[in-house]
């Protein structure tokens, strides 16, 4: 039901000036925001082979086979760091990046909450909470690509770039050392436990990888809402990537094991291929919200912040630390997160940003009576 009576046709008055919001600059052009991310892809490209040279001691722990991964990852670094500044250049996600540095360094969000940004590291980023919301089955899936896919890079991208090494004083095993930049930090042997999990860390990232990929890629197939709005290019070719990384690696291990070395050339190949097509695609596609993830947690940071009252959380819900609706009353925001809102609107020249002072109802009852009024007068 509409109330007559609450409701009225007429836009809502201006609010009064806000003070300057961080994040707030003079919009760049296209050309200069290009400029500055090649530069940004250029830098962070130079200082990535530097770390490769000087982490593998001048290219003496460098492996020569794997020469194709490390390029593939300057040109990841490269890619990431231009889109980044890319993203970060749009008035929303520069707010957005620039409100959460602002609560991450914070001394006094610090001594408010100090337990805060662990537990949202560990909640948001780590765990995902808030994918079980949804589905217990999509956060099951995810949550076994998200550690299998950080398992292999923390032990492919070391080993790419020369900068851990495993080493045998007699050639063969089975005692071996692990050294990191030429230190050495553990030995073991080969053919005991910890020595399995040393050489098999990338086969149990692939077992977590498939069962997960293969879930969304047959929510992909099954479910109309995926389908409805899916595209070939962003959404299944990451899916179909992660599972031909994965099984081409663990047939590598059965080819070794099983085989004698049968077809192990042919599926090297094949393996190498498609991780070198992902690491470039990463930066261009689905998987670049790997990236742009632990700025949504500088942002829930400082939501979080913001709606703390003399240091503690309102037990009772009522919502204090929100500002109200200015219809009804009801809480919508934070008062810094609604202004933050109302910056970027101002920055895209959106000549509405009063109306994020309202609650989505009193939106939708205050459009429709501006229906009646203006575009249906005789309507009973």
């Amino acid at each position: 039901m509409i109330e007559p009576q609450q409701a009225s046709a007429e836009p809502p008055p201006a609010p009064a000036a806000s003070p300057p919001i961080p994040g707030d600059r003079p919009p760049q052009t296209p050309a200069q925001v290009r400029r500055r991310a090649t530069l940004a892809g250029v830098a962070v490209s130079v200082l990535l082979i530097l770390a490769i040279v000087f982490g593998s001691r001048l290219l003496r722990d460098f492996d020569s086979a794997l020469l194709p991964y490390a390029v593939a990852t300057v040109f990841l670094a490269f890619g990431v760091a231009y889109r980044y500044t890319v993203w970060v250049s749009a008035p929303g996600a520069r707010r957005l990046f620039t409100q959460g540095w602002h609560a991450f360094f914070s001394p006094r969000n610090f001594r408010k909450a100090p337990t805060a940004l662990p537990r949202m590291i560990a909640t948001y980023l780590g765990f995902q909470k808030f994918l079980g919301a949804r589905s217990h089955g999509r956060w099951a899936a995810h949550q076994l690509i998200f550690w299998g896919c950080v398992l292999a890079a923390l032990i492919t991208f070391p080993l790419t770039w020369g900068w851990f090494t495993f080493t045998s004083s007699t050639g063969s095993g089975p005692g071996y050392e692990m050294r990191i930049w030429g230190f050495k930090i553990i030995g073991f042997d080969s053919l005991n436990v910890v020595g399995w999990l040393m050489f098999h860390g990338l086969d149990i990232a692939a077992v977590l990888v498939i069962p997960g990929a293969c879930y969304f890629l047959w929510r992909r197939m099954k479910d109309r809402g995926a389908i409805t709005g899916q595209r070939f290019g962003y959404d299944l070719v990451p899916l179909i990537a992660l599972i031909v990384i994965s099984v081409t690696g663990l047939l590598l291990t059965f080819s070794s094991i099983f085989l004698h070395g049968g077809g192990y050339q042919f599926l090297a190949i094949l393996h190498m291929v498609a991780v070198v097509f992902t690491l470039i695609y990463i930066p261009f596609g689905k998987f670049f919200h790997i990236v742009q993830r632990p700025a949504a947690v500088g942002m829930q940071l400082f939501k979080y912040t913001a709606r703390r009252k003399d240091g503690t959380l309102a037990a009772d819900g009522s919502g204090a630390g929100l500002l109200a609706c200015r219809r009804c009353g009801q809480p919508i925001d934070t008062a810094p997160y609604v202004e933050n809102l109302q910056g970027t609107m101002r920055d895209l020249k959106l000549d509405f940003d009063t109306w994020a002072e309202y609650c989505p109802r009193c939106k939708r009852v205050l459009r429709g009576n501006a229906y009646l009024a203006h575009v249906k007068k005789g309507y009973k």
